[in-house]
């Protein structure tokens, strides 16, 4: 069975207030698109690559990728177009229980036992699973004013990290069935969730940065400085990894 990674990075990261698009931003010397592709091919060195790109991007280097059998797709409008478009371009060659993994090309700081965590959860799943982390935060829900209207309960509420994986078929049916309709779809989960299914939540570090802001650079070169002395500042993970959506 053939393992497929699909990373949309068709985005242009305007909050970012750069020159580019923040997957092209310097993280320790190389792009954050790098340091993305380099840490999923320490783990999955043998997956096949798609990667989702701007038709229009002029700062992709495709010196950066390491893995040996990739390919190049021309990214949507939304982050689900892109992934539509990455699994299109799969059609002939992915079978439908194949595993498709995707994952943001802004989360540089995955860690790698959270990414083996994933791949050995997927060996008795069905549906599908996604890295994810408890809210550890206080919850506000806010009125039209900007003002506190209610505090939400954190109980059960977790926040979606990537990598997402998700059987081939099934993705493609729960991404066609949102785009037909216009559902709102802000990951893959929400997609297969909106087909009266639940996957599985893989408790996963809040190393997992995405990175979003102009301070999140910082933080991400801080994260990997110390994940490379083996210290994950974000991880309180219980021994008990998997927890059922």
């Amino acid at each position: 069975m053939t393992l497929w990674l699909i990373v949309p990075a068709a985005g242009r990261g305007t909050r970012m207030q750069a020159d580019r698009p923040k997957q092209y931003l310097s993280l320790e010397g190389r792009s954050v698109l790098a340091r993305t592709l380099e840490r999923l091919h320490l783990a999955f060195p043998e997956a096949v690559l798609r990667l989702c790109l701007d038709p229009e991007d002029v700062h992709f280097d495709p010196d950066e990728v390491p893995f040996a059998r990739w390919q190049r797709v021309d990214g949507g409008g939304e982050r689900a177009d892109s992934v539509r478009r990455g699994l299109t371009s799969l059609a002939e060659e992915a079978a439908d229980d194949d595993w498709v993994l995707v994952h943001d090309a802004a989360r540089p700081c995955v860690p790698l036992a959270d990414l083996t965590a994933l791949r050995e959860a997927l060996e008795d799943e069905a549906i599908g699973a996604l890295l994810a982390a408890p809210a550890a935060d206080t919850m506000k829900r806010a009125d039209a004013r900007g003002r506190v209207s209610h505090t939400e309960p954190r109980d059960g509420l977790w926040h979606a990290l990537t990598p997402q994986a998700f059987r081939f078929d099934l993705l493609r049916q729960a991404l066609d069935a949102a785009l037909a309709t216009g559902a709102s779809i802000t990951d893959e989960a929400s997609a297969i969730e909106a087909m009266g299914l639940a996957p599985r939540l893989i408790h996963g570090s809040r190393d997992n940065l995405k990175i979003t802001r102009p301070e999140d650079l910082a933080m991400a070169s801080r994260i990997l400085t110390l994940q490379r002395a083996g210290i994950d500042i974000a991880n309180d993970t219980p021994s008990d990894q998997e927890i059922e959506a």
